[in-house]
């Protein structure tokens, strides 16, 4: 079975309870990351790439005011986006559909922002989709990105390592019955480029002027890359 296959039904499977054990994990935190990535995203066209259950792409509609197309592999995670979207009245805002970002259907140059919040280390293959995501922004454009990472300064590495392999899959699999889909959450956290080197994959997959900013010790990461 190809990977990305894998990782469609992996996330199909805990699509119930991904907000709930996000929200305990991170103690909430992971909401004020996307707050803080929110400056660099200015819309009036956005496209949430990964978007999973949407909780990046409402945050964006109601704080920008624009509109917000997500896109997702799990058919599962974005039910549960459609109905978080008509909890939050932003219907006319946000649609969503299933799409793979290697291949996505929009024509060149069509956003002024792309977004992937939390998605990106599970993508098979990144280069092809750091490329789409180049081709659908607009001149000027930015690709705004967060990611989970391994924390810099060793005493909160060593915390995180436990928390991050005892604890996460502990509390992953009492919720969905899944322990095994949140062991490779963590594995794919440990697998995935420091900031420099991803820095340097962005600016050779096109992007230019390339930022970084750790959050939290670095458990957080944005990146954001401007189309030249």
């Amino acid at each position: 079975m190809p990977e990305k296959e894998k990782i469609r039904q992996m996330f199909d499977s805990i699509a119930p309870e991904y907000d709930a054990f996000n929200h305990m994990a991170s103690l909430g935190i992971d909401r004020r990351w996307r707050r803080r990535a929110l400056r660099w995203v200015d819309g009036p066209q956005v496209l949430d790439v990964a978007c999973g259950t949407g909780d990046f792409a409402i945050l964006i509609a109601k704080e920008r005011r624009c509109g917000v197309i997500g896109v997702d592999i799990s058919e599962k995670m974005l039910a549960e986006m459609r109905r978080k979207v008509l909890a939050e009245h932003v219907e006319r805002e946000v649609s969503c559909e299933v799409g793979d970002c290697s291949a996505l259907r929009f024509k060149d140059g069509t956003f002024e922002n792309v977004t992937v919040a939390f998605g990106v280390r599970n993508f098979e293959n990144r280069e092809a989709c750091l490329k789409e995501i180049l081709r659908v922004l607009r001149s000027r454009g930015k690709f705004v990105m967060l990611e989970l990472g391994v924390p810099g300064w060793k005493p909160a590495r060593r915390l995180y390592k436990w928390y991050s392999t005892k604890v996460m899959p502990l509390l992953g699999g009492k919720l969905s019955g899944n322990r095994a889909a949140y062991e490779y959450l963590h594995a794919s956290v440990q697998g995935f480029p420091g900031p420099k080197e991803w820095c340097a994959f962005m600016k050779k997959c096109g992007f230019v002027d390339v930022k970084h900013r750790a959050f939290f010790f670095g458990v957080c990461r944005l990146f954001v890359g401007t189309k030249g």
